[in-house]
Order: structure tokens, then C-alpha cells, then sequence
């Protein structure tokens, strides 16, 4: 997840101030309906053709009865339910990059779920001169139970340390409902009651370790295989298109002059959909998408889309550890584009048959 702050004049210094309110949250009141249509329309948009996303009938055969969201599918709630945390709390800053992800997956979403998000700031940190701002949420469904649970760590950006003017370029290119100054106006309703409002769901699914999976064969896999090396173009087409499906407007994904005002090279791939894709090349070796129970990346480099010229980001996998008691697997993802690695690291944990 990107997005850009307000401009309101203050500085990372102020990454002390925002540490005071760490353990802000606040339950969104509607639930977020998953869509049979939003599954199929997100699973294209991250390249994602696992036929259980989009046949009913492959769904049903790995035991669910409604089509499966990708793993990253909840950054579409996630983005709506943290746009008032991003409005309201977390303000010092104008540009957020993100640096880590990590999704626990306790019982896949399915279409037709209703979603309960609650949001916390649950950690602040200053590393490196940076501070690294954590975001969780918890998803729960309509019977209570958490269903997963989300960590979104982003760097916050001063203005110091970007091109003067992207305050203004941002306001130019943005859908009106998302400028400075509807933010503004949300930051001066800020509520310190919207603290502790609500009880956090405590009671995890059980569904993921508890269904039969149709993955590969525990006996099958060992120690040190390797995954298929796949090779992914990414256009400034999927980004646009990833931009309107997701939810996620940061014009660095598709405005070159926004991307050099915030110092980057030129237009960059949302960390998300490379994820995304990445879950998806995991699940593809797997052969059942809702076996994956954990992933988790941590960003160090980003892959470049130049205009009228796809990108390509080579992904590649290899078996870590495996459980005999658990019958799991740690899988060690790699992703390099333009030479670059751009997760530093990043680790599926999934089940096998």
C-alpha cells in the first residue's frame, strides 16, 4: 500500500508525536461484501489464473461454495477501513512507501463473506533515520471469527526529503474525492474517542489447518526443491488497471512527473501486485490456493514500468523447511526485476497433502 498524506508542514521529527497515539484503532461500522465479480476482477488484475478464482465448480472441488479471493484480495477492505487512520492519525507525513507485508491467512475469503475490519496503529519505530509505521487489520466474518490478519508497514516521507511541488502535482491528478483538501477537512475531525470503541474479535478460524487440503503430496516435496522459475511482464496498462481494481490511486504507480517529485526513478509497480503475483506463482506450484496460510515480504527495491515498455519481474521459489507433524512447508520466494531483488525477503508457509 501507498498513499499521500496532507501537507501540513511538520516533519518526520514529529514520528515521537505519532508513537503517542500507537495503539489508535477503531472497528469500521459496515461490513465489506465480498464480490463474486471483485474476485474475478482482482485475480486478473495480479495475473492470478488459478481456476478456483473464477469456476465455481474448481472452488467447490477444494471444498468451499463460492468463488476464493487471492491472498492479497483483503487489501481492497483494507484500503477503504485505513483511509480514515491515514486521514486522521497518521498526518506528519507526504509521501508513505511501503517496505513489508505479512498476511496470516486463518480461513480463506470466499465470495459472499462480510467482512468486519477493525484497524490499529500498532507500531511505530524509527530506524535508520526512517520512521516505519505498522497498520494491522484484523478481518472477521459474519460468525465472528477472524478470517485474516493483515500487517501493512510503510516508511513515512517528509517533505523534506521530496521534490517541492508534489502536494500540488498529487492534487492536480487525483480524483477529487482523495485531494489535500478532503483530507484536510478529514484531519481537523479528528476524534480521540474513536480510541478503544470496540472488542477485538479474539477467536482465530480454524479453517485453514483444519480442511483436507489437494495441494502437493507432503512425500513429494523435500528440502531445497525449486520452483519454476516464471517470468512476469507488468505494463503501464496493469497498473492503471491494478490502480482501479484495488482501490489504490497513488499516482508514483502511473504518473511519471508525481513519481520524480517523489524521487523515484520513473513510474514503479504497486508493492502489492507484485505480491500479488507472487502468492499466485506460490499457489500455482501448489496446486490449491487456499493452502497457503502465511506470506510475508519485505520490500527493498521496487520494479520500474517505463512508458510503452512492460517491466518483467522473475520469480523464483525454493523449499526452505519442511514439518513432518504439521505436514508444512516454508517456501523462500525471490523476485528480481531490472537486475534488482525487490523483496529482501519473503516467505510462504503452506500446507501439503
Amino acid at each position: 500500500m501507498t498513499d499521500t498524506a496532507v501537507d501540513n508542514g511538520v516533519t518526520a521529527d514529529n514520528g515521537e508525536h505519532l508513537k503517542s497515539r500507537e495503539g489508535y484503532h477503531y472497528r469500521i461500522d459496515d461490513y465489506y461484501e465480498v464480490g463474486r465479480e471483485k474476485i474475478r476482477e482482482y485475480a486478473r488484475a495480479v495475473q492470478d489464473r488459478n481456476p478456483a478464482h473464477s469456476s465455481e465448480q474448481a472452488a467447490e472441488e477444494l471444498g468451499f461454495d463460492g468463488l476464493i479471493g487471492t491472498l492479497t484480495f483483503v487489501s481492497i477492505p483494507a484500503l477503504i477501513a485505513n483511509r480514515r487512520i491515514f486521514e486522521k492519525v497518521i498526518t506528519e507525513y507526504d509521501v508513505f512507501v511501503q517496505t513489508e507485508q505479512v498476511i496470516e491467512v486463518h480461513k480463506p475469503v470466499v465470495a459472499g463473506d462480510r467482512l468486519i475490519t477493525d484497524v490499529e496503529l500498532s507500531s511505530v519505530r524509527r530506524i535508520a533515520g526512517k520512521d516505519l509505521i505498522t497498520v494491522t487489520n484484523t478481518f472477521s466474518d459474519d460468525t465472528g471469527e477472524v478470517a485474516v490478519v493483515m500487517h501493512t508497514t510503510v516508511v513515512g516521507v517528509s517533505s523534506d526529503e521530496v521534490e517541492a511541488g508534489i502536494t500540488e502535482a498529487v492534487d492536480g491528478v487525483l480524483m477529487q474525492a482523495m485531494n489535500a483538501e478532503s483530507r484536510r477537512e478529514a484531519a481537523a475531525s479528528y476524534d480521540e474517542a474513536d480510541v478503544g470503541k470496540f472488542p477485538v474479535a479474539a477467536t482465530l478460524s480454524t479453517v485453514s489447518v483444519d480442511r483436507k487440503t489437494k495441494s502437493l503430496a507432503f512425500e513429494d516435496v523435500s528440502v531445497g526443491d525449486e520452483l519454476p522459475a516464471v517470468v512476469t511482464r507488468i505494463t503501464r496498462g496493469d497498473l492503471v488497471n491494478y490502480s482501479g481494481v484495488s482501490g489504490d490511486g497513488n499516482p508514483i504507480h502511473w504518473d511519471e512527473n508525481v513519481a520524480g517529485l517523489a524521487k523515484l526513478p520513473d513510474v514503479i509497480a504497486h508493492g502489492m501486485l507484485t505480491i500479488g503475483i507472487a502468492a499466485g506463482y506460490v499457489s500455482s506450484w501448489l496446486g490449491d490456493p487456499a493452502a497457503i496460510t502465511r506470506f510475508g515480504a519485505r520490500l527493498s527495491s521496487f520494479a520500474i514500468v517505463e512508458a510503452g515498455k512492460a517491466g518483467e519481474v522473475e520469480y523464483t521459489g525454493r523449499v526452505k523447511s519442511l514439518d513432518p507433524e504439521t505436514r508444512t512447508a516454508k517456501i523462500l520466494v525471490t523476485a528480481k526485476s531490472g537486475g534488482k531483488k525487490i523483496f529482501g525477503l519473503a516467505t510462504a508457509d503452506v500446507r501439503l497433502s
